[in-house]
């Protein structure tokens, strides 16, 4: 009976810390995989590109543009998530490839809104909220490149689950993009996106050069 009274107690904290160790890991996981995506996506960086693309349009129109820019996102991110290696494979396409080619349209979109005020024509929201918001903006070369590197590392479940909160994250920051240039009104608003453009246009070249990096074109020392 002295025995059944000791092996019971030990059972049960057996099955708490075995619990908690989940626990902690599964929170360890969620933040490893939700952090950097978080990063990487950078709602609150592209907010301001998102406000002055959607300068001009009615609150329907806008809302519509974020929308399709959401679900663009969402449906370039899975593809990758799912497919990625897969199609790269088949393609013999390198990620390196893709911040090459990502880092140089963000690059000029960056150059053109520092000397137009403007990164692109708008002519149909459609067309804006696809390219460039939904993609290379919101979910681009460093985000793809994330996705397919976390896939690798943590389990697929758990990688779905950062991904699809943070693009919630940034449905709602986007939504509340009016409401953000109320506060800070237009002088501030532009101001903060001239400083935007220039990390915009520093991030591209970073995704260059990293990419020409990785690929022995470029060695950096110190």
């Amino acid at each position: 009976m002295m025995v059944d009274n000791q092996v019971t107690p030990f059972y049960h904290w057996t099955v708490f810390y075995g619990e908690a160790e989940i626990a902690v890991n599964w929170t360890e996981s969620f933040v490893l995989t939700f952090v950097p995506l978080f990063i990487v996506i950078d709602a609150i960086g592209n907010l301001p590109f998102v406000i002055s693309m959607s300068e001009g349009l009615a609150t329907r129109e806008r809302r519509k543009m974020i929308h399709i820019a959401i679900i663009t996102a969402a449906i370039v991110g899975l593809a990758f998530l799912f497919f990625g290696r897969f199609i790269l494979r088949v393609l013999d396409i390198r990620v390196e490839y893709f911040a090459i080619a990502g880092g140089i349209i963000l690059l000029v979109l960056s150059i053109r809104y520092m000397l137009t005020g403007h990164l692109v024509e708008v002519i149909k929201e459609e067309m804006v909220a696809v390219v460039p918001i939904g993609t290379p903006l919101t979910v681009g070369p460093a985000t793809i490149t994330t996705l397919i590197l976390l896939a690798s590392q943590f389990d697929l479940y758990m990688v779905l689950l950062s991904f699809t909160l943070n693009l919630l994250i940034t449905w709602i920051i986007f939504l509340a993009g009016n409401q953000i240039s109320r506060f800070l009104g237009q002088g501030g608003l532009r101001a903060v996106s001239r400083v935007f453009s220039l990390l915009l246009a520093a991030i591209a070249v970073s995704m260059i050069i990293g990419a020409l990096t990785s690929l022995g074109i470029v060695h950096i020392t110190g």
